[in-house]
């Protein structure tokens, strides 16, 4: 596993230039056999955070959410790892997950809404939870989702 600590904590991210920017900081220190889990609810900016982690990786785009393929597989430009972005929203199980054949130890794998099952496809893992104003009078609107507004990121290392 990729040594993120210094990534590790919780920050503010105040437009989506500044979410993409840290995935690709992150991206570049990524290599095969990394996971990160990535929660948050609609709007948050999980796919933005991972678009700037494919082009951190140096991985053939475009990224787009997973969320009506399940998983997305964009091989490596500069002879590095693959991105393997999954959407695990759908999936009933981690048995389900599992099904899906990702080769873990050759790849990068981001999985968004993967929290509950982690721990059944790795031991360990980078957890990433994006959290966005919902809501009331300080929160977004449904229509407003992709607006910048400022996020919270915390990154931490699980270990199952």
């Amino acid at each position: 596993m990729s040594d993120l600590e210094e990534f590790a904590g919780r920050r503010e991210i105040a437009t989506s230039d500044e979410m993409e920017a840290l995935g690709h900081r992150i991206g570049t220190r990524l290599r095969a056999g990394d996971v990160l889990v990535l929660t948050g609810p609609l709007g948050a900016g999980k796919t933005t955070f991972t678009r700037g982690l494919a082009e951190g990786l140096g991985v053939r785009g475009p990224v787009q959410s997973p969320t009506f393929v399940i998983a997305r597989t964009h091989p490596s430009l500069v002879g590095g790892a693959p991105l393997v972005h999954v959407d695990a929203y759908r999936l009933g199980s981690a048995d389900e997950l599992d099904d899906l054949d990702i080769d873990f130890v050759n790849s990068v794998v981001v999985i968004e809404w993967g929290r509950p099952m982690a721990a059944a496809v790795t031991d360990a893992w980078w957890d990433i939870e994006l959290e966005r104003p919902v809501g009331g009078d300080d929160g977004l609107a449904d229509e407003d989702l992709d607006a910048d507004a400022p996020r919270v990121v915390t990154i931490a290392r699980v270990e199952a």
